[in-house]
């Protein structure tokens, strides 16, 4: 598998070079100009059925193609779709994709509190957290090895996002990740033009911001087989919003679709992004760092405090490629993705951001001031192959396949004394300036089968079975937390059965339903205790019910549904320290109600509002759990005619509990940050540019800085960490169709 993969990446590479070539070989004048994207109808090839089900389903609707979030018709669990054209024309040239699922019902949190898109962000799905649902790109699963978390500023700006649909849900059999257990973002790939054209982008903005980029599109190549290629490179800059927290980063992406006769197609993708970052490893500030420094306190310029911004950065690169083949056997089709992706995140960082950890080496002599801190690596990649093959019987559209992968990952952190530059010895055995070093993989394989059973012309019931095989092993000269060699394996395995339905009331108003099982491996840490042979916890498991309905009019869009999700397996510790024993407890039950809808005013306005209950209460003592917001709320007036667009959207989580158990000193108030977008597109039409876009964009209009997450800390109250919505901030945009 490994040759393969190096294989695969010298193939991306290479095709970069043909890229370039054909480019030079294109003719010197494009061919029929694509229309402005104001006046596109919304794309439904940007969405992969293959990859995902609930596919676009729109006619000329004007509420449709105006929609900031709606739903499929043809839709069997609640999703919130969204466009490239709202990605373009609502969303920061600066954003994270977090930021751009945060619009949608049940999806909280989204902000990073050094600016959007300039540091890391997390948002939860109906109150699951990162790491309890799935990341996909083009269908393809990614995230971290020790759990399924993820990094919103690595891989995918959204700059270069063409498209995503947020599923609530497990979703059917051939829904792919560790963790379906909370639902899927799924994000894509731009589409291919079908005409040349090369596009520089600027962006300025607050906090000394800019972004630099420009974006190559073939065209079709009638030359080299109709083939079509897009290049996109950009480099984004920022002093950030909080103290002595500056941002570079560069990304590049490349994707080729070339037509190999009538039934198959070639995809090739690639894409490297690299960040440095002066962040510390805890974001963060106390109180009373606030009373002193203000809101946006998190580095300094002294070099004897920890927080010094010289001691505090981090070095990120990441690759993701792929290569697809599309074809025909036959009755059957087959789609096949084979891919890899890898992370490499260097972090320095001082010991303790919080000031809970006083000044003081054993480096130097006794009883230094030195200033501690640490050097920790996270360095993994991720190799596999998705099959599928589906035939189109007479009774419906039969669907199985199968999902190999294996990763290999090194990780540890060592303990370093900033002041003389040297190794920190402090801890009370050898190796004394290692805190952990360690190597673990996995090796996983998910066989899925499915069955679209067409009932009637309007009703479609989809049942579906998937069997999921998971082996994980670590081999730790010095293990996480014990610091005693360790060597452990552990397989998961389990059955995951799924049963949708969708059935068509009228060509505009659908109704469907869903029951299905998801599942979550146990995290690494796991193995992080004296005896791993003890912990053997089952598999988080969920159970989800849901009834939801959507419609589809001229002028309106609407979709509402009602979820009741059985969670077990909650995975609860006992004893104490690295003696503590890993098992399973008890559960919770998540339930609520969800909606969106947009209407098309006339004139280019349309309004549109979504939002949703959210319940999430522990069996056993019936309090809601924490992190989880007890609503979200979204309203937006938009506009859109004749080349001038806008928009006005506010988003509100509501209150939520930093810590189970609903203590009132931990309770987070509802907030509200609204955003506003102006552009115009003007279609120049002329020999050499096109067209021209000016956009500007204020974030947190109203400059309301309120707390996003509190971090309890071990210590005291006194050293909670707490974030906050930065204050307001403003874009410039300027990009060019040549």
């Amino acid at each position: 598998m490994k040759n393969s993969q190096q294989t695969l990446i010298r193939t991306a590479m290479s095709a970069q070079v043909l890229a370039a070539l054909a480019l030079m070989c294109a003719p010197a004048q494009a061919q029929t100009q694509t229309p402005p994207a104001d006046e596109l109808q919304v794309s439904n090839t940007a969405l992969d059925a293959e990859a995902i089900k609930s596919r676009v389903v729109i006619t000329g609707s004007n509420a449709a193609n105006r929609a900031p979030v709606q739903s499929a018709l043809n839709a069997t669990q609640p999703q919130s779709i969204i466009t490239a054209t709202f990605i373009e024309q609502t969303v920061t040239p600066l954003a994270d994709f977090n930021a751009v699922a945060r619009i949608a019902p049940s999806v909280s949190a989204g902000i990073s509190a050094n600016g959007s898109g300039l540091g890391e962000s997390k948002v939860a799905l109906r109150g699951f957290q990162d790491g309890e649902y799935n990341v996909t790109y083009d269908g393809i699963p990614f995230g971290d090895t020790n759990n399924p978390t993820h990094h919103s500023t690595s891989y995918f700006p959204a700059r270069i996002i063409g498209g995503m649909v947020i599923e609530r849900g497990p979703g059917n059999a051939s829904n792919l990740g560790q963790a379906t257990f909370g639902g899927s973002i799924n994000l894509f790939s731009k589409e291919l033009s079908n005409d040349f054209r090369f596009t520089p982008y600027l962006t300025y903005g607050s906090w000394n911001t800019k972004i630099r980029g420009a974006e190559v599109d073939s065209g079709v190549l009638q030359r080299f087989g109709d083939a079509r290629l897009m290049f996109n490179a950009s480099r984004l800059e920022s002093d950030g919003y909080q103290t002595y927290s500056a941002v570079k980063e560069d990304n590049y992406q490349f994707k080729l679709q070339l037509p190999l006769g009538k039934d198959t197609t070639l995809t090739l993708f690639s894409t490297y992004n690299t960040i440095h970052s002066n962040v510390p490893d805890k974001a963060g500030v106390t109180l009373a760092q606030v009373a002193l420094y203000g809101k946006n306190y998190s580095l300094n310029n002294d070099k004897t405090s920890q927080n010094y911004w010289g001691y505090n950065y981090n070095d990120k690169r990441t690759d993701f490629e792929y290569v697809r083949l599309q074809t025909r056997l036959g009755d059957w089709a087959l789609d096949n993705t084979l891919y890899t992706y890898a992370y490499n995140n260097n972090t320095m960082s001082g010991q303790d951001a919080s000031g809970a950890t006083a000044n003081g080496t054993k480096a130097g002599a006794a009883g230094n001031k030195n200033v501690p801190g640490y050097n920790k690596l996270n360095a993994y990649r991720v190799n596999g192959d998705i099959i599928k093959l589906s035939n189109r019987l007479d009774a419906g559209l039969l669907r199985a396949g199968l999902w190999l992968e294996n990763s290999d990952t090194d990780r540890h952190t060592y303990d370093l004394d900033w002041t003389l530059n040297l190794p920190n010895p402090k801890e009370s055995t050898a190796p004394k300036s290692v805190s952990y070093e360690q190597q673990s993989s996995w090796k996983q394989y998910q066989p899925f089968i499915e069955f679209e059973w067409a009932v009637a012309p309007q009703w479609t019931v989809t049942p579906g079975l998937k069997y999921v095989h998971f082996q994980r092993k670590l081999d730790a000269a010095v293990n996480q937390g014990t610091r005693l060699p360790t060597t452990a394996e552990q397989t998961y395995t389990t059955t995951l059965p799924f049963l949708t339905a969708n059935y068509a009331i009228s060509k505009e108003w659908a109704a469907y339903g869903q029951i299905a099982r998801g599942f979550l491996v146990p995290d690494l840490s796991m193995f992080y205790v004296n005896n791993p042979t003890l912990n053997t916890p089952k598999p988080q498991t969920s159970t989800n019910y849901q009834l939801g309905t959507v419609h589809q009019s001229g002028n309106l869009t609407l979709d509402a549904d009602l979820y009741y999700i059985d969670f077990n397996n909650k995975i609860a510790t006992s004893g104490s320290g690295n003696d503590q024993i890993y098992y399973n407890q008890g559960g919770v039950v998540y339930k609520g109600l969800e909606g969106a809808i947009t209407y098309y005013l006339g004139s280019g306005f349309s309004l549109h509002a979504n939002g949703s209950l959210n319940k999430a209460e522990a069996k056993d003592s019936g309090l809601q759990v924490a992190k989880v917001p007890k609503s979200t709320t979204a309203l937006g007036l938009l506009y859109k005619r004749n080349g001038l667009y806008g928009s006005l959207i506010a988003k509100t989580n509501g209150s939520q509990y930093a810590k189970d158990g609903e203590p009132a000193a931990y309770q987070i108030g509802a907030y509200t940050v609204t955003d506003l977008t102006l552009g115009y597109r003007w279609r120049v039409g002329g020999p050499f540019v096109k067209a021209v876009k000016l956009q500007a964009g204020v974030n947190n209009l109203f400059n309301k800085q309120d707390v996003t997450s509190i971090s309890a800390n071990s210590k005291g109250a006194a050293f909670d960490q707490y974030t906050f919505v930065p204050e307001r901030s403003w874009t410039v945009s300027l990009n060019a169709d040549f």
